[in-house]
């Protein structure tokens, strides 16, 4: 456990994909907390809409841009510096999702997740690192997903960008301890944002089947024990007491998971069949 950040009072605080979901509810607490905000990500309607929803909405700025794209994150971090200073705390929460069965998912998606999940990630730190090191002090949170601890079926693209944010997250931390910067990663399992509303539509059947019994937290829950997790100092945070369970079965067993997960999915897959059959017949 490391230096946490115990107030955020006027703390200058940036997060992408801060417009909904996990990053809006991030923002609404910590607007109530006194921190003075950035919101990032692509539309910028969107983020107008978001900064109404804070509190003290003329003490935070917007800006619109695509984390994928390395001259843009670059340009809106200066822009950022030169307006209010560098900020003392990164939330890297903008993400896309998209599952499906391997075969079926284009190319595009596999590209997509990897250049916004995962680069997206790597630009805004890269673009922070430098004045961070100088000034030997500053904060990083980067948000991952059940999806980057244990590969879920139907997952094959989100997934491995999600893998990608925590083995860069873990060196990542080793890193920059010794620098004065300090490196959160958080899992959240199924939070009810739009981006659920959304990867529903596509979600496999058996998918429907492991998932579908486990409990959706709210973006606010989430948030929350995101920053509790921050102000303690804790490197990796789980969110929601189920997650807490199977990341402590996934670390207990290691690759004896494996047989677990392979009986739940044969078991959705007869399930699936059974129901077909009767709706044949």
């Amino acid at each position: 456990m490391g230096k946490g950040i115990q107030s955020f009072q006027q703390k200058i605080v940036l997060i992408t994909g801060g417009s909904s979901g996990i990053g809006l509810a991030l923002a609404q607490v910590l607007s109530q907390m006194g921190a003075r905000l950035w919101l990032l990500a692509r539309r910028d309607s969107e983020l107008s809409n978001a900064i109404k929803q804070l509190n003290n909405p003329t003490d935070h700025r917007k800006i619109a841009a695509d984390v994928s794209d390395w001259t843009q994150v670059e340009s809106a971090i200066k822009k950022i510096e030169a307006e209010r200073g560098l900020p003392d705390l990164i939330i890297n929460s903008a993400g896309v999702t998209h599952p499906g069965y391997v075969q079926d998912i284009p190319i595009e998606i596999f590209h997509e997740m990897i250049e916004i999940n995962y680069l997206g990630t790597v630009h805004v730190i890269k673009a922070v690192m430098q004045g961070m090191i100088a000034r030997r002090s500053g904060y990083i949170v980067n948000i991952s997903s059940t999806a980057g601890f244990i590969g879920v079926y139907g997952y094959s693209a989100y997934g491995a960008s999600k893998y990608a944010v925590r083995g860069f997250s873990d060196v990542l931390r080793s890193e920059l301890k010794p620098l004065g910067i300090g490196v959160s990663i958080a899992f959240p399992p199924d939070t009810d944002t739009p981006q659920l509303a959304y990867e529903n539509k596509f979600k496999p059947f058996e998918t429907k089947a492991l998932t579908g019994t486990a409990k959706v937290l709210s973006p606010q829950v989430v948030a929350q024990e995101i920053i509790r997790g921050v102000q303690r100092g804790r490197y990796v945070i789980i969110p929601g007491l189920e997650n807490k369970l199977i990341y402590r079965l996934v670390s207990l067993f290691g690759d004896g998971v494996y047989p677990i997960l392979d009986t739940m999915i044969a078991n959705a897959r007869r399930s699936g069949q059974s129901k077909n059959s009767k709706l044949n017949s």
